[in-house]
């Protein structure tokens, strides 16, 4: 039995990571802690059975601190951070706030309460990002635990920095620590701000699919789902001190995912009953094809070129693969929206 502190917990990942302990380890008690901005959202946690919920900012060491003492932790599972390249872009000083004050924050709090006088058995677990690791040539082998960084967005800077801090608080002071470093997530309750969910909504409500430069940019997909059960590992089987690439195996230009998204659009709109009459703008619903809607917009500043993930690592140390096909995952993906409009329906009218 263990007690977990998840930060971010009610953001895409950290919501997704709850539901899913909860489903593997019921007999586990999990506090989760978040500040409730944009991405954070409560009803991604309804249904979760043994849960408590925090409101308030990693960036409060004090409250951490009590946290882990009031309800005796011996887990923290680090996903609070700003995550949308463009909104670093256009504002930066949000992620060193979030992404590197209050990454130092926590492991202050977890360095006072877990190495106070003989210590206790613990583990901090930092969810980080392929992107520290900059953009990858066409040809160049995928990134590996041991590949430099170079980051080359406010964003993926700020949680490079993150990363390295984690590292120090394990060299320098012993805090028991593990970091991975994933590909491109998606699934259910991802906020609508990314590819996936945005363009699945746009399709819907007859709004164009706007295509970063040539849409040729390559990225690793990961079905969050397969994301958690590598956290998960690395948190039962992780080495205190290491790093582990937790990748999807699906490494696909930009345009073949969203002509994909389209497709499957275009599957649901024939198959599902109804489903004309719930959205009546969608080309789809008139019998035309969703990828009328593709349409060509001025690159990303800075948009790295390729991405790929190297999990050799974890599959060897931690067992960890993939479970799900990234079509397989995308329609299971594109279904969930369909069937909680609930939940996503108050975020774009916000």
């Amino acid at each position: 039995m263990a007690n977990l502190l998840v930060t971010g917990g009610a953001g895409f990942i950290g919501g997704n990571f709850v539901h899913y302990w909860n489903r593997e380890h019921p007999e586990d008690r999990v506090i989760v802690l978040d500040a409730l901005t944009y991405a954070g959202n409560r009803s991604t946690l309804e249904g979760a059975p043994n849960y408590e919920l925090v409101e308030g900012d990693i960036r409060d060491t004090a409250l951490v601190e009590s946290l882990l003492r009031d309800h005796a932790i011996t887990m923290l599972v680090h996903f609070a951070a700003e995550s949308h390249v463009d909104r670093s872009i256009s504002g930066p000083d949000a992620f060193i706030d979030t992404n590197i004050l209050g990454t130092n924050s926590l492991l202050k709090a977890a360095r006072a309460v877990w190495l106070a006088g003989s210590g206790v058995p613990h583990r901090f677990h930092h969810i980080s990002t392929d992107e520290v690791f900059g953009s990858l040539g066409p040809n160049d082998p995928a990134f590996s635990e041991v590949t430099p960084y170079a980051p080359n967005s406010p964003y993926s800077a700020s949680k490079a920095a993150s990363d390295h801090l984690v590292r120090a608080y394990h060299h320098t002071f012993g805090l028991e620590v593990t970091t991975s470093n994933c590909s491109n997530n998606y699934g259910p309750y991802q906020y609508p701000e990314k590819l996936i969910p945005l363009f699945l909504l746009n399709a819907l409500h007859s709004r164009n699919l706007p295509i970063y430069g040539d849409g040729m940019n390559v990225r690793d997909w990961l079905h969050v789902e397969d994301h958690c059960r590598g956290i998960a590992a690395c948190l039962l089987k992780g080495v205190p001190g290491e790093t582990y690439n937790i990748g999807g195996g699906a490494e696909l230009p930009n345009m073949t995912v969203i002509d994909t998204i389209c497709a499957e659009v275009d599957r649901a709109f024939a198959e599902v009953e109804g489903l004309a009459a719930r959205y009546p703008d969608a080309p789809a619903a008139k019998g035309q094809p969703t990828n009328t809607l593709k349409t060509f917009v001025t690159d990303r500043a800075g948009h790295d070129r390729r991405y790929a993930i190297d999990e050799t690592k974890a599959r060897a140390e931690l067992g960890y693969a993939p479970a799900h096909g990234f079509e397989e995952g995308l329609r299971q993906t594109l279904r969930w929206y369909l069937d909680n409009e609930a939940w996503w329906r108050p975020l774009i009218r916000a």
